[in-house]
Formats: structure tokens, C-alpha cells, sequence
């Protein structure tokens, strides 16, 4: 602040309002903020973020929990996280759990929470009880985004699957298919609401679901390719796949290239999330949008309010959003719909 004061011709205090954006009581001058930012600079000046939080400043820095790296839903919302991190001058501290640890990893080997403004746990982590009860008495307030089935304990924003799983199968029943299948791709803490779903609205529509038609595979492509060929050969085969995810959606279009099915003309998909990839496979996948940019903005959003204001309350509760349809070409009527 001295080097900085000297090169400006403004005092220390001058200064450290600025650098801090503390308020005051005498009105600092545009063209004298301006003055001291550019110093500063010039000068390579950088925040210590633990040496402001050890003082009690805001460290601007946002702690995120990731449920698991390699999944390309979660990249997609660490990238999200990020830029809404970036356009509100925060950097974003990430640590990861993976899901195959049973006992669940204490916080302090992930981050380190008092050099934290707040964090922000993205998926489901009940099968990871040391972490979470770390996280009951953390300091910095938590804000939780897609928890699926797992119990509300933080101020929570989730997607409805339901209502998507629904807009999906309308969709397709719109386009005159009656016999659809459900590819249930294994979602973090077993979260099989978009399964329900499924079997609910099947049972609602038609009265029935015939057997075989709901298949559980892993969350991958592989398993994708597994289901349809279990599909496939079911005595009376589906005209139209409903999957839970992109990532078996995916898997389903590759399988059905292999069979000699083409999509959508023997075959219509639907996946699930809406990821970048999606938009470019041949034929471009039909998918439910996650909303990933919105939940992930609001979450952040709640974050730094709970951290700028210690008296809110930290009270578990929940914002759903609902996905929408993105129609591509993977979806068509079915080929035999004029004998129906």
C-alpha cells in the first residue's frame, strides 16, 4: 500500500478503501479510484487471500465440492461455476470426491474452509458422511446444487426431473409413438425419479408397461449400447428410446448404427441433460436441457449472499428449475404409423 500510495500521490488509507471497496464517509473520486487501480497494476499488486482471511476480510474465493470430474456433466457445471465465479471477481478452489470412497473424506483434506467466503457442493454426496458432517459445522455457508434424492440439508438448487422426464415423453407420444422404452443410466445416490417417472406416465397413458421395457445400466456408453440391444431384442421392440442421460443417449445412437437401425426412421431417441455433445452427433441428439447455467448463477448467487450477510439464514430449503425440450433430429414419427 506504501509503493502504491507514493506512485498514486494519494494516502495509505486512500488506498486501502479502494483495493478493499470499503465504504466511506468522504466520497473517493472516480478519476482518484482510477488513479490507484492502475497503480496498482502497474505495480503487479495481488491479494494475499490468506492473509485477508485471517483478518476477517472476504477472501473472494468460492470453494467447490465436485461429485465427480470425469463425468461431462459435471465439467460442463465446474465450467459454468467458473465463469459466473470470474464475472463477479471471485476464483473458484475445487476439490474432489469420488464416489468410490465409502467412508467419505474429512473436509480438511478437500479444502480448507477458513480461507473460504462459502462453498458450493455440486451432486449428490450422501454415500459420503464424514464430508458432509464437516460440511454441517463449516464456517462458511454451503449451498448445495443438484442433490437428487438425497436429504435437504443446505440451501439447495435442483432440476425437477420429473416435470422433464414428462415434456420428454409427451414429446414423443405427440409424434405417435406408443411403444418407448426407458434406458435408467445409474445417477449419483441411485436417484431414480426419472425412472418413476417414466413408469408412472407409461401406466397413466397406455395402462401398462410391457416387460423388459425399463432397462438400469451404468451411466456410460457402453451401457447405452447394452440396453438398446436388450431392447432390441424384446419380443415386441420399442419404436422410441427415452434415456436418463446423454451420455447412454449417445451410446444408443452408436448401438443403433452397429444394428443397422437407422434414427430416426426405424428408431427415435431422446436423451437427457443436454450436453455440448449432443448438438453433434449424427443425428443430433433430442434432448431435456439441464439448465445447468441457470442452477449454477442462482447457487452462486446464494452463496455470496449468505457470506456478506452472516444474520441469513442458513436454513435448508430448495429452487427447482425445470428443463425444456431441444428438438434435433434424432426423434420422427414412427415408421409404421399409418397401420396403427
Amino acid at each position: 500500500m506504501r509503493d502504491i500510495a507514493t506512485a498514486a500521490g494519494v494516502s495509505r488509507s486512500t488506498v486501502s478503501r479502494v483495493l478493499n471497496d470499503a465504504p466511506s464517509r468522504v466520497p473517493i473520486a472516480a478519476e482518484t479510484r482510477e488513479r490507484v487501480v492502475a497503480t496498482a497494476a502497474q505495480l503487479g499488486y495481488r491479494p494475499n487471500p490468506l492473509a485477508r482471511g485471517l483478518r476477517g476480510a472476504p477472501t473472494m474465493l468460492v470453494g467447490a465440492i465436485v461429485r465427480d470430474f470425469s463425468d461431462p456433466f459435471f465439467a460442463d457445471a465446474i465450467e459454468a461455476l467458473a465463469v459466473e465465479a470470474m464475472q463477479h471477481g471471485y476464483n473458484i478452489v475445487l476439490g474432489h470426491v469420488q464416489g468410490r470412497i465409502a467412508d467419505g473424506l474429512p473436509l480438511t483434506t478437500v479444502l480448507e474452509t477458513r480461507h473460504l467466503d462459502a462453498i458450493i457442493m455440486l451432486g449428490d454426496m450422501q454415500d459420503q458422511p464424514n464430508l458432509l458432517a464437516d460440511l454441517r459445522h463449516s464456517i462458511a455457508p454451503v449451498v448445495a446444487l443438484w442433490q437428487g434424492v438425497s436429504p435437504l440439508e443446505f440451501p439447495t438448487v435442483d432440476i425437477d426431473d420429473r416435470a422433464g422426464t414428462i415434456v420428454g415423453l409427451t414429446h414423443l407420444v405427440g409424434l405417435g409413438h406408443r411403444r418407448i422404452g426407458f434406458i435408467s443410466a445409474a445417477l449419483p445416490g441411485d436417484n431414480r425419479q426419472r425412472e418413476d417417472a417414466f413408469v408412472e406416465f407409461m401406466n397413466s397413458q397406455f395402462g401398462e408397461l410391457p416387460d423388459g421395457y425399463v432397462q438400469r445400466v451404468p451411466n456410460s456408453l457402453a451401457g447405452g449400447e447394452i440396453a438398446l440391444r436388450a431392447l432390441l431384442a424384446l419380443p415386441d421392440p420399442p419404436t422410441a428410446i427415452a434415456t436418463s442421460t446423454d451420455l447412454a443417449a449417445v451410446g444408443v445412437l452408436h448401438a443403433a448404427y452397429g444394428l443397422g437401425r437407422t434414427v430416426p426412421g426405424s428408431l427415435s431417441v431422446i436423451g437427457w441433460d443436454d450436453l455440448t455433445i449432443s448438438a453433434y452427433t449424427v443425428p443430433g441428439l433430442t434432448t431435456l436441457r439441464m439448465p445447468t447455467r441457470e442452477i449454477v448463477a442462482e447457487g452462486f448467487r446464494a452463496a455470496v449472499e449468505l457470506a456478506r450477510d452472516p444474520t441469513a439464514s442458513r436454513a435448508p430449503r430448495v429452487k427447482f428449475y425445470e428443463p425444456t425440450l431441444v428438438v434435433r433430429e434424432s426423434t420422427a414419427p414412427p415408421a409404421d404409423l399409418p397401420n396403427r
